[in-house]
């Protein structure tokens, strides 16, 4: 914004005296401090080739290093023998001006570019938010935005969060179909905290950001989280419906389960630790959703072990078990098992 710059004030009385013109002390200043293709473009045609090659005029920067050089400078007025001088018709000082515009659709605009070095990006980018928080509103027809690789990355952590919780929530809706009861969804949902509990403490121990990766690898945690949960309170809610009290439901779920949780866990975590250690060329990109399965699958093989059974028993407490469901082929719906309860006519059916 303040690149040193030589202003050059024509003094229209001296020109016009000496008969030169605004656009001759131009192209004299032009061809001098810079070259004469921008005045007097002229073209030198190869007699062998036919190939055309621009010819420029222009003085050495050696020979051009202050303003008592470009003052020097000859103006070749039309039809005078005695070529003045630039510093006759002119005056000459010392200022600044903008070195270099640039215009994004038309619109002029000022970048700022900086290169990030031992900085993630997300953290760039918040520090950047609050700067310009700080420095206050702009002035009235000025705009500040952030481009670069900024939005597009908050775009799609966006997209990710937004994406984590519609499937959380189609989950629940699923879930509370199937169980015909929106307890035993959110029993089974119980067991998501603590997937992304360890997704951020695996993060944090390793060092390891926030990103598309990361975000990838909780997604898969939860996933594999959510189908162990509905298979122990699927086992759970069957042995409380054969009689046995909530806690002791919960005991057999677990007791059941626990042996294909715990394979699935150890299994999927063996096959993420190379990734997670990020081994090889390139391994480092990938390395982020390794860490983020590891720490969600054994964090929420605990909780599906221990906080799940508590959690069924102390829903599920004071549960009935009679079923909910409407269907009329279900035997165990309440308004079936009262239709046959109901008075028969003497020819044996129902009244």
């Amino acid at each position: 914004m303040d690149y040193p710059s030589l202003e050059v004030e024509i003094e229209r009385a001296r020109a016009g005296q000496l008969g030169v013109t605004v656009d001759q002390v131009g192209r004299a200043l032009v061809a001098g401090t810079s070259s004469s293709r921008f005045t007097t473009p002229n073209y030198w045609a190869d007699p062998r080739t036919g190939v055309a090659y621009q010819v420029q005029v222009e003085i050495p920067q050696s020979q051009m290093a202050s303003g008592e050089d470009v003052q020097n400078l000859p103006v070749m007025p039309g039809g005078v023998s005695t070529w003045p001088l630039v510093r006759d018709v002119v005056r000459v000082g010392y200022g600044a001006t903008v070195g270099e515009y640039d215009r994004y659709n038309i619109q002029r605009m000022v970048t700022l570019t900086a290169n990030v070095v031992g900085e993630d990006l997300g953290r760039t980018a918040a520090g950047v938010d609050a700067a310009l928080q700080r420095a206050g509103s702009p002035p009235r027809g000025v705009t500040v935005n952030v481009r670069g690789q900024v939005a597009p990355m908050q775009q799609t952590l966006a997209g990710l969060r937004l994406g984590l919780l519609l499937a959380v929530l189609a989950i629940f809706l699923l879930l509370a179909a199937n169980f015909q009861s929106l307890r035993l969804a959110f029993v089974v949902l119980s067991t998501i905290p603590a997937a992304v509990a360890g997704v951020l403490i695996a993060l944090l121990v390793t060092g390891t950001t926030l990103n598309m990766q990361s975000f990838m690898g909780t997604i898969m945690a939860i996933g594999v989280a959510v189908a162990n949960s509905i298979l122990l309170v699927t086992f759970a809610e069957d042995a409380r419906r054969a009689g046995a009290d909530s806690m002791e439901a919960a005991l057999r779920g677990a007791s059941a389960r626990i042996r294909p949780i715990l394979m699935t866990t150890l299994a999927m975590i063996a096959g993420m630790i190379p990734m997670a250690l990020a081994l090889g060329e390139g391994a480092k990109q990938s390395a982020p959703l390794g860490r983020a399965v590891i720490g969600g699958l054994g964090a929420s093989a605990i909780a599906a072990l221990t906080v799940l059974p508590s959690v069924f028993s102390i829903v599920q407490g004071h549960a009935g078990t009679a079923s909910v469901s409407l269907d009329p082929d279900d035997p165990g719906a309440r308004h079936l098992q009262a239709r046959f309860n109901e008075p028969k006519s003497p020819g044996g059916e129902i009244s």
